[in-house]
């Protein structure tokens, strides 16, 4: 028995160190994987400008800033694209090698951590057993390694109900300056215009882009649907390319998906609007049944003693 734990905290070790190094070590790469890591230094090619005035700066920037790199690279080789996170990253407009950076230095954070915690509550008398610090140490890592995740995914929906808010209203200005006589394109980029949130500077840097590239404006509110993970401009695009010579047709088309978004917006606030009444309902009942504990539990404990 006492030569159990310590053969089981081995084999363990072991096999962590073996996944690691088989997870650093670089092995042949799939044709997905090839594709992605294409896909991935490309996009960051196109962001590095971008990306540049917003560096770290100092010691603990540029470790920071070498830490993301290298977890980045390990990424491309590994051919793990997260899609999903960079599309929250984007809509944040966060560096995906600052995003990586953070979670590994997190990481090494709650590797210290649990140890110390480990001594905290050795003083105080509890948990004895040599393998507690082991387990909470991996424990306190992998927890602080996906806590920026929790957090990205947090603010990148906020952000995104703002987003889809902001294109019911543009979609409406699109189709008002239709009706005036404007062309689909001077109408995209008037709407995108009279305001400076951004949203509307978002949408206006693609179109502004897409006259300079050479592509249709409604591709460019495709890509940056795909970009930002937001299926109302895809969904507007792949409209928009069916009904751009048609002006009649355009605007039905426009008013009509704003006053489908109008009318989800809508229900989202009603539903979470019904979420708060039952929560401050069971409150108040939770609190009522701590009233009356606290009435009824002197006469309880009079009766119990007679």
């Amino acid at each position: 028995m006492n030569l159990t734990m310590p053969i089981l905290v081995g084999v363990i070790l072991g096999l962590g160190v073996y996944a690691l190094i088989r997870a650093l070590m670089p092995s042949r790469r799939s044709a997905v994987a090839q594709v992605a890591r294409i896909d991935a230094m490309r996009a960051r090619g196109a962001a590095y400008e971008s990306a540049r005035p917003t560096q770290d700066t100092g010691r603990l920037g540029s470790l920071r800033a070498e830490v993301g790199a290298r977890v980045a690279e390990f990424y491309r080789q590994q051919g793990w694209e997260q899609r999903s996170l960079r599309a929250d990253l984007a809509v944040l407009d966060r560096s995906w090698e600052r995003f990586l950076a953070t979670k590994v230095l997190l990481a090494a954070a709650g590797l210290i951590f649990g140890p110390f915690l480990f001594a905290v509550v050795y003083t105080m008398g509890f948990g004895r057993s040599p393998v507690v610090p082991v387990w909470l140490a991996l424990a306190c890592a992998a927890l602080f390694f996906f806590l920026p995740d929790l957090e990205v995914r947090r603010d990148a929906a906020e952000k995104r109900r703002d987003l889809r808010r902001v294109i019911g209203a543009y979609l409406d200005l699109v189709s008002m300056s239709l009706a005036g006589g404007r062309g689909l394109p001077e109408a995209l980029m008037a709407a995108a215009e009279v305001s400076d949130g951004w949203a509307n500077q978002r949408i206006r840097n693609a179109l502004s882009d897409a006259r300079i590239t050479g592509v249709s404006q409604w591709q460019a509110l495709g890509a940056l649907g795909e970009e930002l993970g937001v299926e109302e401009l895809k969904d507007l695009s792949a409209s928009l390319a069916l009904v751009a010579d048609d002006g009649a047709k355009v605007r039905e088309s426009l008013a009509s998906r704003a006053e489908t978004m109008r009318h989800r917006e809508l229900a989202e606030i009603e539903g979470s609007a019904g979420e708060k009444s039952q929560s401050m309902l069971v409150a108040q009942l939770l609190l009522c049944a701590g009233f009356l504990v606290f009435l009824i539990f002197p006469a309880a404990m009079r009766v119990f003693q007679v």
